[in-house]
């Protein structure tokens, strides 16, 4: 027998498994810590673009694009270092603002805040909330090529240089995170929001659109609309991490905002895919751990990397803690359909963002006996199709007898391929 823990929310799960039976799947995110030297040497080599020194002149303001708290990038060494830089450059402290790009999510907390940035920047640098909803904060600069309302923060305008500080995962339909996310969907409207997010779907399919997936950016709708919409301000530069569980930086690119971004997505795709020879009878998949399993919106990410593991009618059992529970108090009514099908109808009729996501667990619960050991009441998932366990022990004695298995200990950052 061997042992491995699982991570739900900030705990850590023992789990004993027999190595005839389970296989496991990318492992822990190792990697040793990149130091502040480390990150400045990358600073000082930028991939496609002058360095920061050279982009960012004396009286300049500078505007910090920075990811919300459902992102673990360790983004708190970066902007320090970022903003020691500035500083050193001539760029005045209160000529920088840092925004958060939280896109339809929940605004951050000044705790979180903190946390994100650390409370040595929190307290030195003017920070700013993005409302979506709010016309005032939102400047209206046309539509793309294929007629997506171009609907973006005013403070992306109201700066000389816009920089990018994010990090790369995987993402069921954007391909990948980081990068030009953090503008589109971040920093935009609701309605471009959800244009943009309705290019995932083929209406006259009522199914995902062809070219869009997990790891897939050549050729992928939802990938090249974020990329349109956001070089509407043309970010100045862009640094996208690559972390660690520990959510400690371990491999960092920077430079021009699309050149480095892809470069970043290529090295994660190449460290944290791996390929089976085929799918197995059970999966046992987490997150991650907190913040990956902070919702089940969130959580949903792991289970799509589950998907391509598991037999058609095998069980997934999902660790997700969802502390905040789904993500949306309105999540639970897309499953008031009777199966993805009439939902898929009913996105098409009236496309909301959530109710993609609603679709695609639909979908798994359908293909798949999906078991979750959460925070979430046993009632609220019995109405999505899942069953609740209050441990994993629980779940897998009543799961159907299986010959294999596959264990993902950190789903939402891992791409399973068939051979």
């Amino acid at each position: 027998m061997s042992s491995i823990e699982l991570k739900k929310g900030r705990a850590a799960i023992p789990f004993e498994y027999d190595e005839e039976r389970f296989d496991v799947l990318g492992g822990a995110s190792g990697g040793a810590a990149m130091s502040d030297a480390e990150i400045g040497a990358r600073f000082d080599e930028p991939i496609g673009s002058k360095t920061i020194e050279e982009i960012v002149g004396d009286g300049d303001t500078v505007l910090i694009v920075v990811p919300d708290a459902t992102r673990e990038v360790g983004c708190g060494q970066v902007v320090n270092l970022l903003v020691r830089r500035l500083i050193a450059n001539g760029t005045n402290a209160f000529d920088i603002r840092i925004i958060f790009a939280t896109g339809i999510h929940r605004k951050v907390t000044d705790a979180e805040k903190a946390a994100i940035v650390t409370p040595f920047i929190a307290q030195r640098i003017k920070m700013l909330d993005h409302d979506p909803r709010d016309l005032m904060q939102i400047v209206r600069m046309g539509e793309t090529e294929g007629g997506i309302p171009v609907d973006l923060n005013r403070a992306l305008t109201e700066h000389d240089h816009v920089i990018l500080v994010g990090g790369v995962s995987f993402h069921y339909f954007a391909g990948f995170s980081g990068g030009r996310k953090l503008i589109c969907p971040g920093l935009t409207s609701s309605r471009t929001v959800s244009a943009t997010h309705k290019l995932a779907f083929d209406c006259d399919k009522l199914d995902r659109r062809d070219g869009v997936g997990t790891g897939l950016l050549d050729g992928n709708a939802v990938h090249e609309a974020f990329v349109e919409v956001s070089g509407r301000v043309t970010p100045s530069f862009a640094i996208t991490t690559t972390v660690n569980d520990e959510g400690e930086i371990t491999d960092l690119h920077c430079g021009d905002w699309i050149v480095s971004h892809r470069a970043a997505c290529d090295a994660f795709l190449a460290n944290h895919s791996v390929t089976v020879p085929d799918r197995r009878d059970l999966v046992i998949v987490s997150c991650g751990g907190f913040p990956h399993d902070i919702n089940l919106i969130q959580g949903h990410k792991a289970l799509d990397a589950a998907s391509y593991a598991c037999r058609e009618g095998g069980t997934i059992i999902l660790l997700a803690e969802c502390s905040e529970g789904l993500g949306r108090a309105d999540f639970i009514d897309w499953f008031a359909a009777v199966d993805s099908r009439a939902l898929a109808a009913k996105l098409c009729a009236k496309y909301q963002v959530n109710g993609q996501t609603a679709w695609s667990l639909l979908k798994k619960t359908e293909r798949f006996d999906i078991r979750i050991v959460s925070d979430l009441p046993a009632e609220t998932a019995s109405q999505m199709g899942l069953t609740a366990y209050p441990t994993l022990d629980e779940a897998l004695k009543k799961a159907t007898p299986f010959e294999s298995g596959f264990i993902i200990p950190t789903g939402a950052r891992c791409l399973v391929r068939l051979t």
